[in-house]
């Protein structure tokens, strides 16, 4: 009985082009899953530090005077 190599497999003519999609997917998964785990904490609400100080004061979780000295913190002087 002779085997024939139908299809999508090595034999064919587009086997590497799939083989080579394979391994780039692979690649790309990996990179995507480096950045995210290294980078998980980047990420940005669009809130500064004074914006967040601000809200904290407001809820009242800081005193005037936690305000003010951050505030002077975060200012540089």
């Amino acid at each position: 009985m002779q085997w024939s190599n139908y299809g999508w497999g090595m034999g064919s003519g587009l086997g590497w082009l799939f083989m080579v999609l394979f391994w780039i997917l692979i690649i790309l998964g990996i990179v995507y899953l480096v950045k995210l785990i290294a980078g998980g904490e980047k990420r940005t609400t669009g809130e500064t530090a004074l914006d967040i100080l601000k809200k904290r004061y407001a809820k009242g979780e800081i005193s005037k005077e936690e305000f003010e000295e951050k505030k002077k913190d975060l200012s540089g002087d």
